[in-house]
């Protein structure tokens, strides 16, 4: 309805409000947009990126989820998780901060950026005599040569200086409005135009075209086991993918036309418009042990066109072909074959039997302790770079805590063992070749293990080291296994084999007794003084071998625990004395039952004994039915190649030749502003200068003192 009133004029609430709500939400829009593109709001942004940026260079990003497990644990892993910390740079929420930079980076450039190509048109001639007298930078003169003459005399040495000027006739008056570095202003634009152009180029580098796939066409990580070949469309990736960044896995002479993706919950398979062959993959190393020079001598044929050829792709060179680039990502073991020999760790027999196996398969391991259990071959590496130089720190220390040889495997390279990071380090060696596997038993439980092939120098003696861990999260404990004479595991083999033999035992207690007291035929106190040592060697041997729930030196601790306190020192060294004389005999007892001649009680062969104690002590903690050592193995290379399409690369390059011009702009080019006001006085011409400039600085107040000499001595000669 309408109401009129006397002066008929239309009164209508109803729009009155309706007016009221449109400009509230104008104002409202206004305030938003300022918001946005404010220089606050930006500074805001980018301090969020950097955080991000942070977290996503300390946490590894895109790693196994049980990886993350294992290392923070399942409160903090689903916590972490709720915030896609393990994939920051495709989390929806970077994603979102990246865009409202470029929206609030886009708005100040189209609110400001016309501003400043005006200005920077602009003469500012519309100045007048009393503004130029309240600058702070000016300077007056009064001369009697003509106004013509100065204005002439004026505008050629400004010329000469470098300045572009503009004559604007005043009543009465002649202004010289001059301008020097406006181009400053194109720094600002160039800079935040560099921004945007950088963000949307990542953007397009990003995961963001992947997660479009997955959000709105129904692709999903495939996170199972099969051929490539037969995974469902629902987890591949077409030719028309616009990004993407994975990796490919060629052994020697096989080939791959598919690329791996990465992602939390499995992987997504890449199509490539071509196949690439490894014909040879090549590695050369630097004396040092680090690697000099990756190459994949490679054969690429083209699906569309059938075309064939050959090229080397080496680190830092890249074979581009149709929009894809592939580098030299790493190196693997494309499926080594491997001959070892299993040596029993319990029980009584020493006899080894041969294991075959190939690097990234498994191997039935039957019959060991009544149970079945399958060998994973994980890696093997025909080398290993190390720093055995250890200062007399024990490595072995399989059973409890802190050991030095949790430090000495914890940095041992992926590729290139422990030392290979330390090029400076003089006592570097090639310790041979090492075999890496799994262990698993019937209820699915593995352990890992690392067996290096040959014997190593440590603290002086030569060792077998045998690695075993719990968890991929734990550090490799290596148990020492000294090598005997003929730099084998055998003879420690035959002594641990005749420890857990009872008859064998007690035979050595009796040769021992016999060997430590000879006794004279019917002396019946020397006859039971030896029978008494033979039962005290024989439980020493049943203690040492496990006759109990606990077995070496951890079993002689606890028996030693129910002697009083002050004759455990003592009844120790007893102890000790009886269970290393019975040992050597034990050993010489299990040589002749298998044939061979006894041996000389050397200095050397004291040690070995000695070695051997430890190390069959720490065997009852390796966790392991078997010891496998490596025998033979032939060798395959594989190369680790990554896949890239990047249509933001080139946008991105762009966006930093736009960032140097902006900067240099911004911080090396100076907008300077010069007012001459040429006024006639009667008797001559009055001359006033101001100068300004948008940043007062040292340069240019000593800029503003030269200018000042230079058209004071213009105006007393009368010329340029």
């Amino acid at each position: 309805m309408e109401n009129k009133t006397e002066t008929g004029i239309v009164d209508d609430p109803v729009a009155d409000t309706g007016g009221i709500q449109i400009a509230t939400r104008k104002l409202w829009l206004a305030d938003a947009i300022e918001l946005i593109s404010s220089m606050r709001f930006a500074i805001s942004l980018l301090t969020l990126i950097s955080i991000a940026s942070v977290i996503g260079t300390v946490l590894k990003q895109n790693e196994p989820m049980p990886n993350y497990v294992n290392q923070f644990g399942p409160f903090w892993f689903e916590v972490f998780g709720k915030f896609s910390l393990y994939s920051v740079y495709s989390a929806w929420w970077f994603l979102l901060i990246m865009a409202f930079l470029v929206l609030s980076t886009s708005l100040c450039l189209i609110r400001n950026a016309p501003k400043m190509l005006k200005d920077m048109r602009s003469w500012r001639d519309n100045v007048r005599e009393q503004s130029l007298r309240n600058f702070r930078h000016k300077a007056e003169w009064t001369s009697t040569h003509q106004r013509s003459q100065l204005l002439a005399d004026m505008t050629q040495h400004l010329a000469r200086i470098g300045y572009k000027f503009k004559v604007v006739e005043k009543e009465g008056a002649t202004l010289i409005a001059a301008k020097q570095g406006a181009g400053n202003k194109w720094g600002y634009i160039f800079a935040h135009a560099a921004i945007v152009i950088i963000c949307i180029g990542g953007m397009l580098d990003s995961e963001l075209p992947i997660r479009f796939q997955q959000w709105f066409m129904g692709k999903v990580p495939f996170d199972g086991n099969g051929i490539i070949a037969n995974i469902p469309q629902q987890h591949r990736l077409s030719l028309a993918n616009p990004t993407f960044r994975g990796n490919t896995m060629i052994p020697e002479g096989a080939s791959s036309n598919t690329a791996i993706i990465p992602q939390q919950t499995g992987v997504l398979i890449q199509d490539l418009p071509f196949t690439i062959k490894l014909n040879k993959f090549t590695i050369d190393f630097y004396s040092s042990g680090m690697p000099k020079l990756f190459a994949s001598d490679v054969e690429v044929t083209d699906h569309e066109t059938g075309k064939k050829f050959n090229s080397t792709i080496k680190v830092n060179q890249p074979l581009i072909y149709k929009g894809v680039a592939v580098y030299q990502s790493s190196f693997e073991d494309g499926g080594s074959r491997l001959k070892l020999a299993a040596f029993p760790m319990s029980g009584a027999s020493a006899t080894s039997f041969e294991v075959a196996g190939e690097v990234g398969g498994n191997t039935p391991l039957s019959g060991q302790g009544g149970n079945a259990y399958t060998i994973e071959w994980s890696g093997f590496r025909p080398f290993n770079v190390e720093n055995m130089t250890r200062n007399g720190a024990d490595v072995r220390a399989v059973n409890t805590g802190k050991s030095f040889n949790e430090k000495f495997s914890a940095d041992l390279d992926k590729h290139l063992g422990s030392a290979a990071k330390n090029a400076n380090n003089k006592d570097l060696k090639n310790v041979g070749p090492s075999v890496q596997y799994k262990l698993r038993d019937k209820t699915g439980q593995a352990r890992e293990f690392h067996n290096y092939m040959q014997p190593l120098l440590v603290d002086g003696d030569y060792m077998f080291l045998a690695g075993t861990r719990d968890s991929p999260a734990d550090a490799f404990r290596y148990l020492r296994i000294p090598a005997d004479d003929n730099d084998s595991v055998n003879e420690w083999m035959r002594l641990r084999a005749a420890v857990a033999n009872p008859a064998l035992r007690e035979a050595a207690a009796q040769r021992y007794a016999a060997r430590a007291l000879p006794a004279k035929l019917n002396n019946a106190s020397q006859m039971q003084m030896q029978m008494q040592l033979a039962e005290s060697a024989k439980k020493s041997l049943g203690i040492f071998a496990g006759d109990g729930k606990q077995a070496g030196f951890v079993a002689i601790s606890k028996f030693l625990e129910q002697i009083p306190a002050a004759d455990q020192g003592k009844a120790a060294d007893v102890f000790m004395k009886i269970l290393n004389g019975s040992l050597w005999d034990l050993w010489m007892l299990a040589r002749e039952k298998d044939g061979l001649p006894a041996l000389e009680l050397t200095e050397k062969h004291g040690r070995f004994l000695q070695l051997s104690i430890g190390a069959m002590s720490d065997a009852y903690f390796y966790g392991a039915p078997v010891y496998l050592q490596l025998r033979g193995f032939d060798e395959v290379k594989a190369s680790v190649l990554q896949v890239t399409r990047s249509p933001g690369k080139n946008i991105v390059y762009l966006g930093c030749l736009f960032l140097v011009i902006g900067v240099f702009a911004m911080f090396y080019i100076r907008e300077r502003r010069c007012w001459i006001w040429l006024k006639d006085d009667g008797q001559g011409t009055n001359t006033l200068m101001a100068l300004s400039s948008q940043r007062k600085t040292l340069d240019f107040e000593k800029e503003f003192g030269e200018l000042k000499a230079q058209l004071g001595q213009v105006i007393s000669n009368g010329q340029a």
